[in-house]
Formats: structure tokens, C-alpha cells, sequence
């Protein structure tokens, strides 16, 4: 939907988005306030290492999905990291709506992360709605 509403292609988008977290599968998600403590290798040079096995053609096609990604230069990398970045908010607005109190600096963090004007639009939805209201929808008229 970000990618549609930005102009984006929406395919790669995907892609890129489907590819960002692989990394984790090697050496987790390193939470924000350990990053203070230990410094990983960065994601590329992780993907050369998942991708070594794999026929050149897939392996240069992810490497560079995952360049991309990092780089953040393309539309489509900055839509990708605003999805990502929308998904955090989201998931804080969902916590914050459950009682948990302290998720204020996660919000306000990951709504500065946000670079597009369609990613401040949603960011702005999921702050002002009810993040559980699609559980009950509105009856259609009988």
C-alpha cells in the first residue's frame, strides 16, 4: 500500500522488505540499546555469506536487493524503510493500547525514522485509531 501510494514499485518494495531482516537468522536482532556494546558486520557482508552457495545469478540479485536497501538511495529503499519503520510504530501503538505504558520513546523514535509523506499519513492513523477496531466491523445493513 506504501509503495502504491509513494509511486514505488510496489514488487520491489516487497522485495526489498522480504530481504532486510534476513540477517537476523545469523546474528539475531540486536536490540537498539545493546548496539551500545557489540558492533556486527554489516548486513551485506552477512547476505554474501547466506548467498555463497547459491547459483550467481539469485546470489547477485539478492546482494544487490540488500545493497539497495542499505543504501536507502531508491524510492523504493526509503518506502521499504518506512514500511519497516511503520511496522515498529504500529506495533508500539498495539503494545501502548494492551496497557503497557513505556513505549512512548519506541513511538516517537520510529515516527521520526519515517521519511515519506504517505508513511507521516499512516503513522498519523495508527496514532489517532483504534488499533484493534478491524476485529469488529460495521455491520452491512439488513
Amino acid at each position: 500500500m506504501l509503495a502504491a501510494m509513494e509511486g514505488a514499485d510496489p514488487a520491489r518494495v516487497s522485495m526489498l522488505c522480504v530481504l532486510h531482516d534476513t540477517q537476523e537468522t545469523r546474528i539475531t536482532d540486536i536490540p537498539h540499546i545493546a548496539k551500545r556494546y557489540l558492533t556486527a558486520i554489516p548486513n551485506t557482508a552477512v547476505t554474501a555469506d547466506q548467498v555463497a552457495a547459491c547459483p550467481p545469478a539469485v546470489a547477485d540479485v539478492i546482494t544487490a536487493a540488500v545493497a539497495e536497501y542499505e543504501a536507502g538511495e531508491t524510492l523504493e529503499a526509503v518506502v521499504a524503510r518506512d514500511a519497516d519503520k511503520l511496522e515498529c510504530l504500529v506495533q508500539a501503538v498495539e503494545y501502548r493500547h494492551q496497557g503497557i505504558d513505556n513505549v512512548q520513546r519506541w513511538i516517537d523514535s520510529s515516527r521520526a525514522a519515517l521519511k515519506t509523506p504517505s508513511a507521516h499519513r499512516l503513522a498519523d492513523a495508527a496514532l489517532n485509531g483504534q488499533p484493534l477496531a478491524w476485529l469488529n466491523p460495521p455491520q452491512a445493513p439488513r
